[in-house]
């Protein structure tokens, strides 16, 4: 087991991609972890002159937006924000998709129609008006920003757990299992589902930064959580001194495209490890 994760690490570090990837989100890691050290204040504090450039307020770096708020503290807590609602998000899509996938695929029948209509009808709604309509129902706040975007991101992972577990099923070590009487549970959760979890694992990747990205659409339409301040929040808040004071939303547009950036990268180089077939041919 070492020597396999060595192996991968090493295999890691010889992707480019990857590793580049990997070093952009461990920055984001790092703001967010490091947001109340470098910034004991709240970042809705006022700490100087309002519209002050990046270098030109000693105070804050990155500069001030129009109410003298420090837009470098703005980008560290956004961070917490950012990273929290990605991957709580994803998280528990993950636990809902693949319980629907692996049941539909291993059971197939009525099973799989039931299971794959109720899918096909969340699918039929636009991500983002289902996560708005779901935001306005629950109320704006973190949490229900987390469950609004698992509602519209588990379909996608059900779907690629089922056609996994479809495939999978009718392999010779799977009905030998059945012959030997091992139940359905033990069957799906300890035989097939790691054999199909590479699939999973690289979507996971996508869906959290199209999360991330979501929730910043959501904060800046004012659906986020108003007690709390996100890259989207900071978008919407800065646009309307997008002609004297530009710097204001490209900030946290940038830091939003690092993230977004980063989880590809990382997701393109998961995908590299853990396709034998990708990676043959990318050798040939």
């Amino acid at each position: 087991m070492t020597g396999r994760v060595f192996r991968g690490l090493r295999a890691a570090g010889r992707n480019w991609t990857m590793s580049l990837g990997l070093l952009l989100l461990s920055g984001v890691a790092l703001m967010a972890l490091t947001a109340s050290l470098l910034f004991p204040l709240s970042p809705y504090d006022m700490i100087g002159p309002p519209l002050q450039w990046p270098g030109q307020f000693d105070g804050a770096v990155l500069g001030t937006d129009a109410l003298g708020r420090d837009i470098a503290a703005g980008i560290f807590y956004g961070a917490r924000i950012s990273l929290l609602v990605g991957f709580a998000s994803v998280a528990c899509a993950l636990v809902f998709g693949v319980l629907i996938g692996a049941f539909a695929g291993y059971y197939g029948g009525w099973v799989d129609t039931v299971l794959m209509r109720v899918t096909e009808l969340f699918q039929t709604i636009p991500q983002f008006m289902l996560a708005i309509v779901v935001v306005a129902i629950l109320g704006a706040s973190i949490g229900n920003t987390i469950v609004a975007l698992a509602v519209v991101s588990w379909p996608a992972i059900a779907r690629l757990v089922r056609g996994e577990f479809m495939v999978i099923r009718q392999r010779a070590y799977v009905q030998g299992c059945i012959v030997l009487g091992m139940s359905d549970l033990r069957i799906m959760f300890v035989q097939i589902l790691p054999n199909a979890i590479s699939g999973v694992t690289v979507m996971s990747t996508i869906l959290i930064a199209t999360a991330i990205l979501m929730e910043s659409a959501l904060s800046f339409l004012g659906f986020g959580d108003p007690n709390v301040i996100t890259w989207g929040t900071m978008i919407g808040m800065g646009r309307g001194n997008l002609r004297d004071a530009w710097y204001i939303i490209t900030i946290p547009g940038l830091a939003l495209l690092l993230t977004a950036l980063a989880l590809n990268l990382v997701g393109d180089g998961l995908n590299d490890l853990l396709n034998p077939r990708l990676r043959k041919r990318k050798a040939g």
